[in-house]
């Protein structure tokens, strides 16, 4: 005869949810996680115990995940109404930091001047322009 199996395990605010169902002959299959036990036919996965015994889906209502999307769009909508109110008064403002006055920068000289070619004619006389005593 066959038999159908939940596995049950514990979530994080205490309550029973069927994790798995399987059908199984003879004798139970060895729980790996959780515990197991015989269901009716019409138990799903993702029912929880209910406070008779039985299982069922969860009521709809304001777990923790949504009262945390219920705040944060409280706190965006604070943000919102505060940036778009009046501005400060001009007591309360701080004063604004006044623009430093770019200065011009100097350009940089090189430590040695520029150094510029011999020139050509001047080299040739000089060599040739050297007299001889001995000649």
């Amino acid at each position: 005869m066959t038999q159908r199996y939940a596995t049950i395990i514990t979530d994080d605010d205490g309550r029973e949810i069927v994790s798995a169902i399987g059908v199984f002959e003879g004798a139970p299959p060895r729980p790996r996680l959780g515990r197991i036990e015989p269901v009716a036919s019409g138990v799903l996965i993702g029912m929880v115990r209910d406070a008779t015994g039985g299982f069922g889906f969860p009521q709809a209502g304001i777990g923790g995940h949504a009262m945390g999307l219920v705040l944060a769009r409280l706190r965006a909508q604070a943000s919102v109404a505060k940036r778009t109110g009046a501005a400060k008064p001009a007591a309360t403002a701080r004063p604004k930091r006044a623009k430093r006055a770019k200065v011009a920068k100097r350009k940089s000289r090189s430590k040695k001047p520029a150094r510029s070619a011999p020139k050509a004619g001047l080299a040739a006389s000089a060599g040739g322009a050297v007299d001889r005593a001995d000649g």
